[in-house]
This record gives C-alpha cells, structure tokens and sequence, in this order.
C-alpha cells in the first residue's frame, strides 16, 4: 500500500496544476455481496444503492476523493448455485443487511481530463481508498427465527474501475464498478464467535458497488501545465 501511494505521488509531479476544480454529485446503482450465504456473483447488483460523492482534482491526472454510501445487502441460499448452500443445513439462510460506508481515496485517470477541453474529456480511471464501515453484528443467539444484533464499525478497501466524460461545461458522468475488500466475515449474520450460527465460509465477506455518478464541477476554471495546446 505505502509503494501504492509513493508511485501516485511520482505521477502526480509530472503535472502540476495552476489551478484545482471541485466535483460534488450523486452516485445511483446497485450493490451485491459475496459471502457464506447465497449467490457467489462477484458483479450481481441486486439491491438498490446511493451516495454522494466529492472529488478535488489535483491536476490532469489525479483526483483526490470522498464518499458516502448507502449499501443494502442480501442473501438467500435459496439462490445459490452451489448445492451445499441449498440444502438446509445452516440456521442464518437468508439475510439483509445496511452498510453505511465513508471513503477517501484518490482516482488516476489514464488519459489527461478536463471537461473545460474539448480535447481532455473523456477517460477511463482506477480507484483506490480506505473505508471506514457501520453495520448491524450478531451479538447473541436467541432461537433458530431470531439473533440479537448490534452496530458495528469496521473498515474496508473500495477498489474500482470506471469511465467517466463530459455532458455540459460543467456536467460530468461517471460509469464504475468497485469491489470492498472486508477484515470482517460476519456481514451475513454467521460469525465464527457464536458457532451456533457459523456457516462453514472461504473467509471474509466482500461487497460491491455498480452504477452512475453524475457530479457537478464547480470553483476557478481549470487551467494546468501539460495539456497539449
């Protein structure tokens, strides 16, 4: 990670900006889990998911990031391909669960953008950030049809890819799809802490978000050293 950020800083030297733009929009699409429970899908948005999103710019290149994020996740063994899962071995066989999520991070740009260029309007970006998650946590087996459950923070490592171009002189879109890489496997109600309901897994749960932001640019024109006149 540190060698990550090291390399970002190298790239961002190359191109110096005279002056920075400021990004603010909404993020809609959907988002999926994968886990103990039900489909193993890596990309299957089947839950409806929003946020907002703030980007500073820094130059051409790279953009400085933040977000927050409304996450409903599901599961249902029911719908699992695999045999195991269907078979009524486990308790927690279905579940729903919320996911508030607040992320900073920063995008790189493969090519120059700057939607105030008719030349630098359009590229495809990777994302990387650090998260820090809210959601509910069994604490308590109570009966086969209830658990205790409790907030919970944790952290995640949102890592993307996406297109994104101009629409208007200061509107932009975005097309991303990110996955989260969790430290936690109880995202799905089974936990290795209460046996009882411990769905036998392949490790810590993931979650993932796909879908459309539009943002809106906004302070002193962008103006930056390196743009090809």
């Amino acid at each position: 990670m540190r060698a990550f950020f090291v390399f970002i800083s190298l790239i961002g030297s190359l191109t110096l900006a005279k002056a920075q733009s400021h990004e603010i929009g909404v993020f809609l699409g959907g988002s999926n889990y994968v886990g103990d429970i039900g489909r193993t899908n890596y990309i299957y948005p089947n839950k409806f998911a929003g946020g907002i999103v703030y980007k500073y710019n820094l130059n051409p290149r790279i953009a400085l990031r933040g977000n927050y994020n409304y996450l409903p996740i599901s599961g249902d063994n029911r719908n699992a391909e695999n045999p195991f899962r269907q078979t009524p071995n486990n308790i927690v066989r279905r579940f729903t669960n919320t996911i508030h999520e607040f992320a900073a991070g920063v995008e790189f740009n493969f090519y120059e953008y700057n939607i105030s260029d008719y030349r630098t309007t359009f590229t495809p970006y990777i994302l990387a950030q650090f998260a820090a998650i809210n959601y509910k946590s069994p604490v308590r087996f109570i009966s086969p049809n209830s658990i205790e459950l409790a907030n919970r923070f944790s952290f995640a490592i949102p890592l993307g890819i996406g297109i994104k171009g101009r629409l208007d002189d200061n509107l932009a879109f975005a097309l991303e799809s990110s996955a989260r890489i969790t430290f936690v496997d109880d995202l799905d109600y089974t936990t290795t802490k209460i046996p009882i309901i411990n769905n036998v897994g392949n490790g810590n749960d993931w979650y993932f978000f796909t879908g459309l932001s539009i943002v809106y640019t906004f302070g002193r024109p962008p103006c930056y050293n390196g743009l090809t006149d």
